[in-house]
């Protein structure tokens, strides 16, 4: 197996870097296959308390996204949203976003970053928090998808008698998306809101 002999990176030569440079190119090409490896084991590892696993939740959101004609932005980021519940509960949304950050349109990646806020419309008077704790994002040009994103799409989507496609169904399009150019400004499009299918511009 080839390997660099440097302890410390500042004792690395050029000629390791480039060698672990090029050992990188199939790490990378495999970040697909490792996200659907992930979800597929969110199907036996769940949160106790609800009806369907955090897979199924994943296969209901990317199911009704694609359903009603979503991108395959949309649709990857709705399958991958809540992917960091195992690894980091507590930033969950961050977390995922981070990871589509590099293959989706901004207005997506945003959305999966702030969806937990957002989800607090519908919970957080039970706790007594703030169910208004997206407000704060109000100026944000992105601030509608996110609302469509959860009323549409994900606190729809706890239902167990919910006809979904299996998780083969979406490799495909999760292969397509992050086999993309990383940071691609024609993919990112900084700015741009394409919104939900058929959205309307009110605040649900």
């Amino acid at each position: 197996m080839e390997q660099v002999s440097f302890r410390k990176m500042e004792d690395g030569t050029r000629d390791e870097y480039l060698l672990l440079q090029r050992l990188e190119k199939p790490h990378h090409a495999g970040v697909a296959r490792r996200v659907l490896r992930e979800l597929a084991q969110q199907g036996e590892e769940s949160l106790d308390g609800y009806l369907i696993s955090r897979l199924e939740h994943a296969l209901q959101s990317a199911t009704r996204a694609y359903r009603e004609g979503a991108d395959e932005d949309w649709v990857v980021s709705a399958l991958v949203h809540d992917i960091g519940d195992g690894l980091a509960p507590q930033n969950h949304d961050r977390f995922a976003a981070e990871m589509l950050r590099p293959f989706v349109r901004e207005e997506c990646t945003w959305v999966v970053e702030h969806h937990g806020a957002f989800q607090m419309i519908y919970y957080a008077q039970h706790y007594g928090w703030d169910p208004l704790e997206r407000e704060k994002y109000r100026d944000s040009p992105y601030f509608q998808s996110c609302v469509d994103f959860c009323a549409r799409w994900d606190q729809t989507s706890f239902d167990p008698d919910y006809n979904s496609e299996p998780l083969g169904f979406f490799a495909p399009m999760v292969e397509r998306v992050f086999s993309r150019k990383a940071y691609d400004p024609a993919v990112i499009r900084e700015g741009v809101v394409v919104g939900l299918p058929g959205a309307s511009q009110g605040v649900a």
